[in-house]
């Protein structure tokens, strides 16, 4: 587990974002915590600019404005947590999202779909079970209905 976010937070061995170019937030979140919740700063947002950073090559930037476009607000990257009562937990949380985002996302795809053909077998199979539902459904309709 990375330790949250002293030097850096560590998303691969290859990829390691630095902690000055991730900006945390806190806020009150809602939810559990009774009267504590009214008055501590719980909820941590962690964001990090994707478009500016230093340490992505030109292919993890691609494959992370790819992946992670639909999310990304100006080129920065958001993630929230608020499901701990402590702030601390909800900084581990909301880096360990992050990282499993960004690593996710700069993973490279995976190999390409080789196309294959049915087996004659499994046609022959098919169109069986076809005519006999066929012949089954044929029967039920030329029988009488048992309400008479």
């Amino acid at each position: 587990m990375p330790s949250p976010i002293r030097s850096g937070l560590v998303v691969s061995p290859a990829l390691t974002i630095p902690r000055a170019e991730l900006t945390e937030r806190f806020s009150r979140s809602s939810g559990p915590g009774g009267q504590g919740v009214n008055t501590t700063d719980s909820r941590v947002e962690l964001s990090w600019d994707v478009g500016g950073s230093a340490v992505l090559s030109d292919v993890q930037r691609d494959r992370l404005l790819a992946g992670l476009g639909h999310r990304l607000v100006d080129g920065v990257l958001t993630v929230a947590a608020s499901e701990h009562r402590e702030q601390r937990r909800n900084r581990e949380a909301a880096a360990h999202r992050l990282a499993a985002l960004v690593a996710e996302a700069v993973a490279p795809p995976g190999p390409a779909r080789r196309a294959t053909r049915r087996t004659r077998g499994s046609q022959e199979r098919r169109l069986t079970t076809k005519k006999q539902r066929s012949t089954t459904k044929r029967l039920r309709s030329s029988r009488p209905s048992r309400d008479d």
